[in-house]
């Protein structure tokens, strides 16, 4: 049996997913199967994955079912004792595994693993800006502490390992959810297990994906959202200060975005009725104070910008 089972969830991503498959099969470590769900994927891309003869990879075809869906199913069918992700588009450092078994035995106890990754952008790559403190190398960490500092993600699902049965008994990746359900899946093992990450960058994360196959936008429906779906985490609010100062972070930095989208105004403002403004820096709260169509203004501004500096570079 494979030490790890590495789960890719595959649609509609067949120009990419030959360099996600070759960056598991050129890992240091070769403990590992990997389970390529073809998700109703049109263009192919099943097809480029059976052409390799590697006994250790198998594809498995459905329905087109969401990513969540074909990651829980992709699990299911694992043999190993831990479970990665990586999706189709993004890849691997050679030693991604390798570290991976390192902490593992270093940190036998944890829940869930983590690596420091890439953001690989016009062909450029710039590490992450996780706020790890300064000397931290390898170890436990308070994750909600870590993610509130910054709000750039601590755990990727493209750079994380946890145990098969940490995955099953916290429930999977929620069906339905297009933004944050992974989130949703890490905040509840960490809530439960030990976090344990290195700061070696291990993993590329891939902003050039053409926008056709990523799929990704700031503004979902509320039912498609993370924070719209963590019901069950209201008393973990009230009694953990971590915790909430994470959750109210997340709120205030995603809800400029449905304040400024008249369709969910109203949805906003009563997930930013929630916050512990006290706690938030006085930037945030002046922004809040603004009318909406003044932080309409000001957001159109600030996207013309990007627009304009992605063009000169």
């Amino acid at each position: 049996m494979s030490r790890f089972s590495v789960i890719m969830p595959l649609y509609n991503k067949a120009p990419y997913v030959a360099k996600a498959v070759e960056s598991v099969l050129g890992q240091t470590c070769g403990e590992w199967e990997l389970v390529v769900v073809d998700d109703g994927s049109k263009d192919g891309g099943g097809d480029i994955v059976l052409k390799y003869s590697d006994p250790r990879i198998r594809l498995h075809r459905q329905e087109n079912a969401g990513v969540s869906v074909a990651r829980n199913n992709g699990v299911a069918m694992a043999k190993g004792e831990y479970v990665c992700f990586l999706d189709a588009d993004d890849w691997w450092e050679p030693t991604f595994l390798e570290e991976m078994s390192g902490l593992i035995g270093r940190h036998p106890d944890a829940g869930i693993y983590g690596t420091n990754y890439w953001f690989v952008k016009n062909g450029q790559k710039r590490p992450s800006t996780i706020g790890f403190e300064e000397g931290f190398e390898e170890g436990e960490v308070n994750y909600c502490r870590l993610y509130a500092s910054t709000l750039c993600m601590p755990l990727w699902t493209g750079a994380v390992c946890m145990p098969k049965h940490v995955f099953e008994e916290t429930g999977g990746f929620k069906p339905g959810v297009k933004l944050g359900e992974d989130f949703i899946l890490w905040i509840h093992t960490a809530l439960k297990h030990k976090v344990v990450m290195t700061r070696k960058a291990l993993s590329n994360y891939n902003q050039d994906v053409d926008v056709a196959w990523r799929g990704t936008h700031r503004v979902h429906r509320p039912q498609d959202h993370m924070l719209w779906n963590l019901d069950d985490l209201e008393l973990e609010e009230n009694e953990n200060a971590d915790y909430k100062q994470l959750i109210d972070n997340l709120r205030v930095y995603n809800m400029q975005f449905y304040i400024v989208d008249r369709r969910y105004r109203k949805q906003a403002r009563e997930v930013l009725a929630k916050v512990d403004w006290s706690r938030q820096p006085e930037r945030m709260r002046r922004l809040f104070r603004l009318p909406a169509w003044l932080l309409t203004a000001r957001y159109k501004l600030l996207t013309y910008g990007s627009k304009i500096k992605q063009r000169l570079k």
